[in-house]
């Protein structure tokens, strides 16, 4: 089997959809991004991280950051005509997709400002200038899983915007997000029941940071119980998500909007890269695959994936035993809603970092090449 195939195969035997989980101006000028295209990927991810990293690490951005500060007088806004300048050249290389595949790939997510993810009013506000901004049908907007974000996900999708629901790292707050979608749907239905039929959106359920804090509080603990269970509790609880995706598309409710025309909200694994070398480098793809899914693949996953990957149906394979697994990390003494909640909160501030550090970057450079 080909690298080429290992990719393909995923969208054409399995249903899944693999996406790339990086977005930089060079790679879109070197031909990089269109590489990753012509290998079978069918989407891209970016956040405040990976455009921190982009945009610091390369002079591509100083030309436009020169006549965006001279414009706006405020690196802020800078920020936004670098990222939306990628992101809609992105949209439109993988607009093809969109449009083979009707709709349900080709999408580039952007996320809002992470200042905003406790504001309600403000990440709504938001998500709609930058989807009035982009004014491409395949972007999606990225919105954190905390309280404030679901919530205003709900009211984003009412509007008929494509959203992205980012940083979930847990069972509750997944099923959470679905109801906000259908919900959304449902308000959407009522106002303007064309636009319903072309929605999209997907819940980015996170998974290496799962077992990674999972497993260090195994280690802690320290019993052979505890112990044995490092290395499973990410997969397990992505299985159980997947069950109740399952579940939710086969209700009443969910069917009433598939009879207009609705999409389901995608599960979308995202971190599918081991932090812990012990474990296989594509363990979170090979145990993930299954239809009506999407695995957002940092680089080196995708091309490991690709070199030796598996390919076979294993979201919903053995789901008992990953009730199992989750049932006994609770008895092993692990808080499974305290390690999502302390996973969101750090994922949080995590991109407000890199969007902060970021702003600061883009001041400091402007007055070096203006």
């Amino acid at each position: 089997m080909t690298n080429t195939d290992r990719l393909r195969v995923l969208f054409q035997s399995y249903g899944q959809s693999p996406w790339i989980d990086n977005l930089s101006r060079a790679h879109l000028q070197d031909g990089s991004l269109q590489h990753w295209k012509d290998r079978g990927i069918r989407g891209i991810t970016s956040n405040p991280t990976i455009f921190q990293k982009a945009i610091t690490g390369s002079d591509l951005y100083d030309d436009e950051l020169r006549h965006s500060i001279n414009r706006h007088q405020d690196a802020h806004s800078a920020y936004w005509d670098l990222v939306c300048t990628d992101i809609a050249a992105a949209a439109d290389l993988f607009r093809d997709v969109y449009d083979e595949s009707h709709g349900e790939d080709g999408f580039v997510s952007v996320e809002v400002s992470p200042s905003l993810a406790y504001d309600v009013e403000g990440t709504v506000a938001a998500a709609e200038a930058l989807w009035l901004r982009l004014a491409r049908a395949n972007v999606m907007i990225k919105i954190p899983a905390t309280n404030e974000g679901i919530e205003a996900t709900r009211r984003v999708v009412a509007l008929g915007i494509n959203v992205n629901v980012t940083l979930i790292f847990g069972l509750d707050e997944y099923m959470r997000v679905l109801d906000a979608h259908i919900s959304g749907l449902e308000l959407l239905a009522q106002t303007d029941p064309e636009r319903v039929s072309n929605l999209a959106s997907v819940a980015s359920f996170f998974i290496s940071r799962v077992d990674t804090e999972i497993d260090t509080r195994l280690t802690g603990i320290g019993s052979v119980h505890a112990l044995s269970l490092r290395g499973q509790g990410a997969v397990s609880q992505a299985k159980m998500a997947y069950d109740g995706f399952t579940t939710h598309c086969a209700t009443e409710r969910w069917r009433a909007l598939l009879n207009i025309g609705a999409r389901p909200q995608r599960p979308l694994w995202a971190s599918t890269s081991t932090k812990n070398a012990a474990y296989p480098d594509t363990l979170y793809v090979d145990e993930l695959i299954g239809p009506s899914s999407v695995n957002t693949l940092p680089e080196d996953t995708a091309n490991a994936f690709s070199d030796h990957g598996r390919t076979q149906r294993t979201i919903d394979r053995n789901l008992e035993h990953a009730i199992g697994v989750w049932d006994g990390l609770e008895k092993a003494g692990i808080d499974r809603r305290d390690v999502a909640s302390v996973l969101e909160r750090q994922g949080v501030e995590a991109f407000q970092k890199s969007f902060t550090d970021l702003v600061s970057e883009l001041e400091l450079k402007a007055r070096q090449i203006i």
